[in-house]
């Protein structure tokens, strides 16, 4: 991998990775409605999870993929049904006699796991091993330098979408104020779906 390429993969990275989508969303309601330190393990099972999953999109998946395009479809559908679910769980977090968010934050596994319906991540991912990973160097060692480089990249930069969570929460100090952050975020994670159903 040269020098350029490594610069053009850790710009991707981080453009991918701070930019609004399902996860930073859903970290921004978490930040809000849990704390900082509660919305760690949710920080780190993206992070890791995606990284995993770059490794199985450049080993495995983009094969299986080009052989059954059929499964792009189940892809899309499943992954807009859990989203769905999702919205309308971040929308229900707080009921409007609460002064308190009820339900729990994502865990490591819940996040980690949440990558693999995130159209997000599968175009993050599938475009990063097809534009980034080094051809000199095997598909396992070039999966994994592009995991590498999107872990430590992405950390930082979901971690920023926590924080603002939490700087909100301030200002989110009644229900009625949580109630329609909720919501919203709800709805942009509906809305972020577009690109998806679009295509």
């Amino acid at each position: 991998m040269t020098y350029e390429i490594f610069l053009a993969l850790v710009g991707f990275a981080f453009a991918s990775s701070i930019t609004p989508g399902p996860n930073n969303l859903m970290l921004l309601a978490s930040g809000a409605n849990y704390g900082l330190r509660r919305t760690v393990p949710h920080m780190l099972g993206i992070s890791l999870g995606h990284a995993f999953m770059v490794v199985m999109v450049g080993i495995v998946l983009l094969q299986i993929f080009v052989t059954y395009p059929v499964l792009n479809i189940v892809l899309n559908v499943v992954s807009a049904a859990y989203m769905l679910w999702l919205a309308w769980k971040i929308a229900n977090a707080v009921p409007p006699e609460a002064q308190a968010a009820t339900g729990k934050p994502f865990t490591f596994m819940q996040a980690a796991a949440f990558q693999w319906v995130n159209p997000k991540a599968w175009f993050m991912a599938i475009t990063a091993i097809s534009a980034y990973a080094p051809q000199d160097r095997g598909i396992l060692v070039g999966s994994l330098i592009v995991a590498a480089v999107f872990a430590a990249t992405n950390l930082p930069s979901v971690s920023v979408w926590a924080w603002m969570g939490v700087q909100l929460r301030r200002w989110l100090g009644t229900a009625g104020r949580l109630r329609v952050f909720n919501v919203t975020m709800a709805v942009l994670l509906v809305g972020s779906l577009w690109p998806m159903l679009a295509g």
